[in-house]
């Protein structure tokens, strides 16, 4: 059975916080199945470069048909006012994920990589679903080298469910395409950690440790050339 109870007021909280819109959903399926997450989002992932160096990258992230409604709930959807209102959107989501490095880690072995503020944010609609596209440059340009790099996209909590279908779903510039692979990696959590997750009803207070447990993991491969002179 459906339960309503709470709806509402669990999606105010994205106009003020993107993360907790995202308990709503945990809401509207039976007790049985409320497990984390409660929302999900597909993403496509470029990454930006030239030069035998990584610039950035440039995120899709496709929300599930029944968050992007709920997303809308209360928006000003009329088709004079829909592009006003989707930047508005674009540009709240981006600065409630900034303080949570727009849910993106990237790595060098054991050194994390850095941003600058994403730009460039947009609000589309897919049919019923909705499109959060923006890019997110690294504060400085990394080096090609033939060390293993890592990348990490989640939402703390887990109640948003970040995954990329498959390793074509992460697509390297053309120029880094020459001298770089990826390779997607599923996450390995242990069945108690599993359970955890499972058990964790819709008001329980946010656990930021989960997403890291339950991510899926973008290695990248690079042989850089050198030219000879």
């Amino acid at each position: 059975m459906i339960q309503l109870h709470g709806l509402r007021q669990h999606f105010d909280g994205f106009r003020k916080g993107f993360q907790r819109c995202l308990l709503a959903l945990a809401v509207l399926v039976a007790p049985a199945v409320q497990a984390h997450p409660h929302s999900f989002a597909d993403m496509k992932t470029f990454i930006q470069g030239k030069n035998d160096e990584i610039t950035g990258f440039r995120m899709e992230w496709t929300f599930d048909a029944m968050t992007s409604a709920y997303m809308l709930d209360g928006e000003d959807t009329s088709p004079e006012n829909l592009q006003q209102t989707f930047r508005k959107m674009a540009a709240s989501m981006l600065e409630n994920i900034q303080g949570d490095q727009y849910f993106t880690h990237f790595y060098d072995g054991d050194q994390p990589l850095q941003f600058k503020p994403a730009h460039g944010g947009q609000l589309t609609r897919d049919r019923a679903k909705l499109v959060l596209s923006f890019v997110l440059p690294l504060s400085h340009p990394k080096p090609l080298t033939q060390e293993t790099l890592r990348l990490f996209v989640f939402e703390p909590s887990f109640y948003l469910g970040m995954t990329w279908d498959a390793a074509e779903d992460v697509v390297l510039s053309d120029e880094l395409a020459r001298d770089c692979r990826v390779a997607l990696i599923e996450p390995d959590p242990t069945p108690e950690q599993v359970s955890y997750a499972m058990s964790l009803p819709a008001d329980a207070n946010p656990d930021n440790t989960l997403g890291k447990l339950f991510t899926q993991t973008v290695q990248i491969h690079c042989e850089p050339t050198t030219d000879e002179k």
